[in-house]
């Protein structure tokens, strides 16, 4: 499938590529396909590749001299090229917990929504969610799949300080906060994984196109996970997709 794309010039040395303006998990798969195209190029000019939900930006290393012929290189390798790959992925079950001393959003989310935080907690933690890409910190997932009845905007004011581990909402997408920081989501759960190891090789478990899947889990349950993942014996339970 593919899709009616703009390609335009991003500054002196980048070309900015964008697909329609929607989340939507058949444009995360083509903007991967189209990235993983010009990288198996190989274009010694190109060094650097960055995209988002709906956008593709190719960074030059230096300033685009004959930019036409680089805007019909792009387009000629999307419509006429095509990469293959394995098109597995995994599904990560991450345990959540719920419990009103993690969830301090959920009173106001249930009052704005006029829905029980068991209704809540219900939904967030039925729908399955697709891996966009990683940022804004380190291991922090950008998710796809949030219930429409969830939407919450985030914070005019966002908190100085959120806790590791937890679970927000914010606007249309959900996600988990890997390490302490600032943050404007509404805080709905805890989870006691680690979404973000560096002593690992592989530092962060998930990838773009993984699954997750939340499931909750009572505070016991919550303390008796964590200590297991602390002392490095806790194995996150997943399963593989297949497209």
């Amino acid at each position: 499938m593919t899709f009616n794309l703009t390609f335009k010039p991003y500054g002196e040395r980048a070309i900015l590529v964008e697909w329609p303006a929607i989340i939507d998990e058949e444009i995360l798969k083509d903007i991967i396909r189209f990235k993983n195209i010009i990288q198996n190029k190989k274009i010694e000019s190109i060094v650097e590749i960055k995209y988002a939900y709906n956008s593709l930006l190719i960074i030059y290393d230096s300033f685009c001299r004959n930019l036409k012929n680089e805007l019909q290189i792009l387009k000629t390798c999307y419509l006429h090229e095509d990469f293959k790959h394995d098109n597995l992925s995994n599904l990560w079950k991450i345990p959540v917990c719920y419990d009103v001393s993690f969830g301090v959003d959920l009173e106001a989310i249930s009052l704005e929504k006029k829905l029980s935080k068991e209704a809540i907690i219900k939904r967030h933690s039925e729908a399955i969610y697709t891996v966009y890409f990683i940022g804004f910190l380190p291991g922090f997932l950008y998710l796809g799949g949030l219930d429409d009845s969830l939407f919450t905007l985030r914070k005019a004011t966002p908190r100085l300080q959120i806790e590791k581990g937890s679970v927000a909402i914010g606007g249309n997408q959900t996600g988990v906060y890997p390490s302490a920081s600032p943050g404007g989501w509404n805080i709905i759960g805890n989870t006691p994984i680690d979404f973000f190891n560096p002593k690992l090789k592989t530092p962060c478990f998930a990838k773009p196109l993984d699954s997750i899947l939340f499931k909750p889990v009572s505070l016991s349950e919550y303390q008796n996970i964590k200590i297991l993942v602390e002392a490095g014996v806790y194995q996150l339970e997943s399963e593989v997709l297949h497209d």
